[in-house]
């Protein structure tokens, strides 16, 4: 089947809630493509690559690459979509060599996994230029490439240190079962959720359980549930004017201070502060 090109924007971003894609099965982008999933998981294909990719991982695609998204369950999914051409940063590569900021690209993989303090950074850079795009205030642009400067020069730096595992390619039957546990979890963040409680609801040891979730998503079963759990509460710090305790327990904490706790260990500042910072 003969791939479809698209002809990109100097630059697009877009976050969105969806449960499938109106692209077509598989396609190319003439501009460079990165795609963060906030939650959820997926399949990816990506030239002769594929990978299941969960919540906290950012995919990067050289452009022409030919890809495609596969979403299996149709299960609600959120993503960022960030496509940019190298000419929109052409002020700042006139004072730098851009083929190497963009080398990364060029990698022989195309996914790495975020911890929790890089997934809010990635976020809040991602949530900035939305909002500059949407408000449009003087000078937006320019600070739209200021941002996406930093996001690239983060991006050189994670994938010169990452060990190139590819996110979960080749999935074996408990790999398959562990992508239902995430997509358990997604569903059911809120609700009380042990590993004991998980184990027995998936028929897997917690042993068996800890080691394999660990293995497929670069998270131990509790940091997946509390990062789903805190992105949650950081929507909600934005979005609401609903008070902290009450988020706290939406999200599916019983404990105000274990809530502060594990959002300061996971954005760097407590949940009033992160409210405060909000554009």
């Amino acid at each position: 089947m003969k791939n479809v090109c698209y002809d990109c924007d100097s630059l697009h971003i877009s976050r969105k809630e969806l449960a499938y894609t109106s692209m077509p099965s598989r396609h190319t982008h003439d501009a460079f493509e990165m795609m963060y999933l906030v939650s959820g998981q997926l399949y990816y294909f990506i030239g002769d690559k594929t990978y299941q990719v969960v919540g906290g991982v950012l995919l990067f695609i050289n452009a022409n690459v030919p890809h495609q998204l596969v979403n299996a369950g149709d299960a609600v999914f959120e993503r960022v979509t960030l496509l940019f051409k190298e000419e929109f940063l052409h002020d700042f590569f006139r004072l730098q060599d851009g083929g190497e900021l963009l080398s990364f690209f060029s990698a022989d993989f195309h996914a790495v996994h975020l911890s929790g303090y890089e997934q809010t950074f990635a976020e809040e850079l991602f949530h900035k230029m939305l909002h500059e795009g949407v408000h449009k205030q003087i000078g937006f642009e320019q600070y739209q490439k200021v941002l996406l400067m930093e996001l690239l020069l983060f991006m050189n730096r994670k994938v010169r240190e990452a060990d190139r595992e590819q996110a979960g390619s080749g999935a074996s039957p408990t790999h398959k079962k562990i992508y239902a546990l995430v997509e358990y979890i997604n569903n059911r963040f809120y609700e009380r959720l042990t590993l004991e409680d998980l184990s027995h609801t998936f028929e897997i040891s917690p042993s068996h359980l800890s080691r394999t979730f660990k293995e497929v998503t670069g998270y131990t079963a509790i940091e997946y549930i509390n990062n789903v759990r805190i992105k949650k509460a950081c929507a909600l710090l934005r979005e609401t004017s609903w008070k902290v305790l009450e988020i706290c327990e939406r999200v599916g904490f019983d404990s105000l201070t274990h809530f502060g706790r594990t959002f300061k260990q996971m954005t760097g500042c407590s949940p009033v502060r992160y409210r405060r910072r909000q554009p």
